[in-house]
This record gives C-alpha cells, sequence and structure tokens, in this order.
C-alpha cells in the first residue's frame, strides 16, 4: 500500500516527548500537563488553556541512573520515565498529573519532585487515589478527588476556567478525536484492511501525545485518506491477532510482530484505544464531573481493578474483541516487573486458551524490545502455530 500522506510526520513527533505540536501549542499560551495512566482522565486535562500529553521515554537507553534510586525490580516504564526526567526531557511540562495506581509509578513522581526535575516556577505534581473497586461511595471518592487535587489545582496554579461549560467543550472534542480513532480502527475488522496494526498504533499514539486541537485535523485527513486507500491484492499477513495486557508506547513490538506476519488487529492494553478511544455519553440530569469520572472507572481495564465483576469483564472483553476483530490468536504481553499484571497475566492467559479456546502467547517483556531475536523467535512459532490451526480446521 502506499504510504499515509501523514506517517512520517507522526513518527517523527513520536521520537520525543517535547514535539513539535506541543512547542506550537505552548508558544501559543497553553500549558502542557503530562500524565501515565488511564485513571487520570485525559478530557480533564484538556480544559481551556490546558492539554494533556502522555508521558512517554521514546529512544530509551540505558536507565542506570534511575535503576539506583529505584532498584532492579521496578518497572522499566517507570525507570525510564524517570531517567529521561533526570536528564531534563520534561522540563517542557507544566504539570504531572499522577494517580496512585502503583507504587512504582508513585516513586517515580516522588524522585522527579525531590530531584528537581523541572524548574518551572508554577510546576506541580498532583496526585489522585484510585479505588480497588467501583461501588457509588467509590465513584463519589473519584470526583472529590477530581475535583480537589486535578481541576482545583489547574485552576489555581494557571488558572484554567474549570466551570462545567469549559469542561464540556473539551468533552466534545475528544468525542470529536474518539470518533475519527474508532472510524480508522473499524477498518481493521475487514479481510484485507486499508490500515496495519502500526501505522494505528502510530496514530494512536499521537491522539495521545499530541494536543488534541493540532492533531485533530490530521487524523481527520487520514482517515479521509484511508477510506479510499488502495490495498494489495492479496492481504500479505499470515494471521489476525489481538494485543492485551499492560503499556505498550513502543511501536518497535508492534513493528516487530507484523514484521512476522501477523497482522494486530485490536489493542487492549495501557495506550491502546480500547479502552481510551471510546466516546463519552452524557445526560442533561446528572452532574458533568461525576459521568465522566463513572465513564473512565467502568470503561477502565486495569489490572488495579480487583473486584472479581471487574476481572470477569477483562476477559470477556478479550474474548469479544478478538470475535469482533475475526482474531485467530491472542498475544498477553506484561511489561516485567509490573506487580498487577504480573498476577492477572498467567492466570487471564490460562483461562483464555481453556475456558474461551483461544491460542494465547502469554509474554513479559522489556520496555522497548527493539530488535528483541527473543521475541521475534516467539512471535514467528506463534504465527506459525496458528496457521497449522488454520489448515487443520479446513482440513476438519
Amino acid at each position: 500500500m502506499k504510504d499515509l500522506k501523514y506517517l512520517l510526520e507522526f513518527e517523527n513527533l513520536l521520537e520525543d516527548a517535547d514535539n513539535a505540536l506541543v512547542r506550537q501549542a505552548q508558544s501559543e499560551g497553553q500549558y502542557a500537563i503530562g500524565y501515565t495512566c488511564y485513571h487520570m482522565p485525559e478530557v480533564l486535562l484538556n480544559v481551556d488553556n490546558c492539554f494533556s500529553t502522555r508521558i512517554r521515554a521514546p529512544r530509551t537507553g540505558s536507565i542506570d541512573i534511575a535503576t539506583y534510586y529505584m532498584s532492579n525490580y521496578t518497572c522499566e516504564y517507570a525507570r525510564s520515565l524517570l531517567e529521561r526526567a533526570i536528564e531534563g526531557g520534561y522540563e517542557f511540562l507544566d504539570g504531572i498529573a499522577g494517580v496512585d495506581a502503583c507504587s512504582a509509578m508513585n516513586r517515580c513522581y516522588e524522585h522527579m519532585e525531590i530531584l528537581k526535575c523541572n524548574s518551572k516556577p508554577h510546576f506541580f505534581v498532583t496526585h489522585t487515589d484510585v479505588p480497588y473497586k467501583i461501588e457509588e461511595y467509590t465513584i463519589d471518592q473519584v470526583v472529590t478527588q477530581m475535583r480537589l487535587r486535578v481541576l482545583d489545582v489547574l485552576h489555581e496554579k494557571l488558572g484554567t476556567d474549570v466551570s462545567d461549560e469549559a469542561i464540556l467543550k473539551a468533552v466534545e472534542e475528544h468525542n470529536e478525536l474518539c470518533r475519527v480513532m474508532t472510524e480508522i480502527g473499524d477498518f481493521r475488522k475487514l479481510d484485507n484492511p486499508p490500515v496495519t496494526g502500526y501505522e494505528y498504533h502510530v496514530l494512536c499514539l499521537v491522539s495521545y501525545c499530541c494536543p488534541t486541537s493540532l492533531i485533530l485535523p490530521m487524523l481527520k485527513e487520514t482517515l479521509e485518506e484511508i477510506k479510499t486507500r488502495q490495498v494489495d491484492e492479496k492481504c500479505p499477513y499470515r494471521a489476525r491477532v489481538v494485543i492485551a495486557g499492560s503499556e505498550i508506547d513502543d511501536l518497535g513490538f508492534t513493528s516487530l510482530l507484523e514484521e512476522t506476519g501477523a497482522l494486530a488487529v485490536a489493542d487492549r492494553y495501557c495506550y491502546g484505544s480500547k479502552p481510551g478511544r471510546e466516546v463519552i455519553e452524557l445526560n442533561d440530569h446528572e452532574d458533568l464531573l461525576r459521568q465522566i469520572c463513572r465513564h473512565y472507572m467502568k470503561t477502565s481495564e486495569c489490572a488495579r481493578y480487583m473486584a472479581a465483576d471487574k476481572i470477569q469483564q477483562r476477559r470477556d472483553t478479550i474474548d469479544r474483541l478478538a470475535k469482533e476483530y475475526r482474531a485467530d490468536g491472542i498475544i498477553f504481553e506484561q511489561m516485567k516487573y509490573c506487580d498487577f499484571w504480573a498476577f492477572e497475566r498467567p492466570l487471564a492467559s490460562h483461562i483464555l486458551a481453556d475456558e474461551y479456546g483461544w491460542p494465547v502467547l502469554s509474554i513479559d517483556r522489556s520496555y522497548s524490545v527493539r530488535n528483541s531475536g527473543q521475541l521475534r523467535t516467539r512471535f514467528q512459532a506463534f504465527v506459525e502455530a496458528l496457521e497449522i490451526k488454520k489448515i487443520q480446521k479446513e482440513r476438519g
């Protein structure tokens, strides 16, 4: 297929956390608020004079200094962020909106503050609590947290308009972005999709890491381009897979997978689109902030939610996506030393295989996989196994 018009530009934007569109928005008087977790409602950070940027550590190399502060046995994502922060990579941020989701990320935020990794006088790091289950009283808790520790802080530190009118405007723009990303993603249900898993991963990441108002027109144009894109006569991929699990912002992961012949058709992982790019449905009779908080809590697939209904929801979601996108198998991945997904992945992988009947490849991985020979070999073996299974099914 012919390359997408903006693909190279999008890839270049993802080479640095402080990308060209972030700098453009700041030059126009906007404030950049970094965040790392779906538990932090992205839309609340896009209110008035603020825009959200989901923090990554592209081109991560050595993380020795961060390891000194955080030890070898903590999440490489958290350590990579701290390493980049110590190097000055997040000096551009005007604030960080964190959540107490895991101890590793809490330590990362804490060290960023203690080591004074950002010298802006108005810079702040704020934290909000995250419950382990969803009840009316835990929704009350999250609403209070988001009001006191996010919206009030933005208003106090940056003079942000946090009225319902300003929040509603941010929701409307967010929903427009979600509709575009969903429509693009739906093309992956086709036998021979006009967009690859790698390309969609690029589009999804720029939608998180760039100011919505600046990236949205480019994504709209990309959607129109994909609608009329000429595909190869024969689909070059040998198997269709759903990727599920913990945080993936490394394009090398999807690139490596698709080089082995597997097409990533759905992404149920942190920094993916499911959840992340669903429209926030609102009504006129309930508090706006409460509706937003409930949306993020109910759509969240985070392994931190340990209630039985949430555990079942995560399994059912992967099964539903695999059926909806007509996958041949599931890749269940986990960042090394991620406490929550280290419990979730082994059992969920087993159940998805034994009770749901899916072929499952279960892996733990580094934050940056680059050209991992071991991972490539495992991907290749899984693709071959899926091919054999299809041939056997066709023969009856």
